[in-house]
């Protein structure tokens, strides 16, 4: 009434909840013009519920279609693999295998260098860590974001020649929707998960958006560059599908953030 008297305009809702089983669900809700029925999505990457519906949707038909499928929400995040934080003893996919973080507050590597270094000589290997618990996951968290920086510019630059243009810039960020993508400038942007992936899968990644630089486009010339710049594309392909969304499992979620 308040909003009607003072002429408001009423704050759009953008989210609903649902029960089921005397458990409370979250649902986000995604409006979009050219939407034309409800669908809702469970998304392994962030964990969450969406539903997509047309822009001019009753609120009310929207939450009777998402209690409707309350019990399918919460099978689908039942489903979902834990999260799993960066913290001591923790194992983490690293190049693709499995690697055991630990905390070694006084330790330094024997050659010197950063607060981070692998000890290969451990079972699995071991991703270790100086300095304070306090700033354990941020350590871990910008030690493979330096290795992924690492890898991806290296690739990258292995391409140039083949391609005939290097980009512009690479940065890396936290995304959920792409693993890279090609800017009409030509600008790289990549996920740093990448690195906890095995090694064919990033060289794809980095092939696919290099290929992209001289085909702005998924045209069967674009396809053609990008196999032969990375002959293991189809192997890739079918790992990202089977595998991908489990790298967002690992450590925060930074959805977004650049490391520029």
């Amino acid at each position: 009434m308040l909003n009607l008297k003072f002429g408001l305009r009423a704050r759009p809702v953008d989210e609903l909840f649902v029960v089921h089983e005397e458990r409370r669900f979250r649902v986000a809700l995604k409006r979009l013009d050219s939407a034309r029925r409800f669908t809702l999505r469970v998304r392994a990457a962030t964990q969450d519920v969406v539903l997509t519906l047309p822009a001019r949707a009753n609120l009310r038909d929207a939450e009777e279609f998402a209690q409707r499928h309350a019990e399918w929400i919460a099978h689908r995040l039942a489903r979902l693999p834990d999260c799993q934080a960066f913290v001591p003893d923790a194992v983490i996919p690293f190049r693709g295998a499995p690697h055991q973080l630990a905390h070694c507050p006084e330790a330094r590597p024997a050659r010197g260098g950063g607060p981070v270094w692998i000890d290969a000589a451990r079972q699995p290997p071991a991703i270790c860590a100086s300095g304070e618990a306090a700033h354990f996951e941020r350590r871990i968290t910008d030690f493979f974001r330096r290795e992924a920086r690492r890898e991806i510019e290296a690739a990258a630059r292995g391409h140039v020649a083949a391609v005939g243009r290097a980009p512009i810039s690479i940065s890396l960020k936290d995304t959920t929707s792409r693993w890279g993508s090609c800017s009409a400038r030509g600008a790289l942007n990549f996920s740093w998960r990448l690195i906890l992936a095995p090694p064919f899968v990033l060289d794809y990644l980095v092939a696919h958006e290099m290929a992209h630089l001289r085909h702005h486009n998924h045209s069967d010339d674009f396809w053609g560059l990008t196999k032969t710049l990375c002959p293991a594309t189809a192997k890739a392909e079918a790992w990202l599908k089977l595998y991908g969304a489990q790298l967002h499992r690992y450590g925060r979620k930074g959805r977004g953030v650049s490391d520029e």
